[in-house]
């Protein structure tokens, strides 16, 4: 687990990653209740807060291209695959910690408003691994930083909007319906819906179940990708 711990050490030396993963959330808390579910809008926009926050911390794999640090892993007795399993281990134990943090002060915030705060803490922290195993994967398409966040942050958006962030997808024509199931936003969408209407942690088994495949499907698609 040398890059796994590797990674934790590179993560806290950057304070602007801190502050990072402290403004977002934390301003999230206070947005008032919505209006089409009955759930405070930062719980349901917060999504979008994790892929972003994701999108920063996958930049790794960039950081990694440029100081050589994946020719030595090239030569190491270790695949690309584990190298993605490791980065995405790592920051999804520090996102988990946000997300706890998050969920703590909705609670004191919204109180009684806030629905069954333990399952969305359950379905952030299984689409934290899906956004980051995303992210990371998404990285390994670009040779230039910049250009693979200005495009992801775009991607981004538009995720929010088709999948079900932002407005219900019944508003969109059916063959849309149909096309965006393949986006995580969507599945997480779909579980911030069925918690926010009182659903049985079995029922949001499904949402749990598609973002975990997708996330092993990102990091197999990566895993492909030649790094160096």
């Amino acid at each position: 687990m040398t890059i796994f711990n590797f990674v934790f050490k590179r993560f806290f030396r950057k304070k602007s990653n801190i502050i990072l993963l402290a403004v977002l959330p934390v301003g999230a808390v206070f947005l008032p209740m919505g209006e089409w579910l009955p759930i405070p809008l930062g719980f349901q926009y917060y999504s979008v807060i994790l892929l972003f926050m994701a999108a920063r911390l996958g930049g790794i794999i960039m950081e990694d291209r440029t100081d050589k640090t994946l020719l030595r892993v090239s030569v190491a007795p270790i695949t690309h695959f584990q190298y993605l399993w490791q980065n995405l281990l790592a920051y999804t134990l520090i996102l988990t910690a946000v997300n706890l943090v998050f969920i703590i002060l909705g609670v004191m915030v919204h109180g009684g408003d806030l629905p069954s705060p333990a399952l969305l803490f359950i379905l952030y922290t299984v689409f934290t691994m899906t956004a980051l195993g995303f992210s990371l994967t998404w990285y390994t398409l670009f040779q230039n930083k910049e250009a693979a966040f200005s495009a992801l942050g775009g991607f981004i958006v538009l995720m929010a909007m088709l999948g079900g962030v932002m407005w219900p997808v019944e508003v969109m024509p059916e063959y849309i319906q149909r096309a965006v199931m393949l986006l995580p936003t969507y599945w997480v969408a779909e579980g911030t819906k069925l918690i926010s209407t009182g659903a049985k942690i079995e029922e949001i088994g499904l949402p749990i179940v598609v973002m975990l495949l997708l996330c092993v499907a990102f990091l197999l698609l990566g895993s492909r990708r030649r790094l160096s």
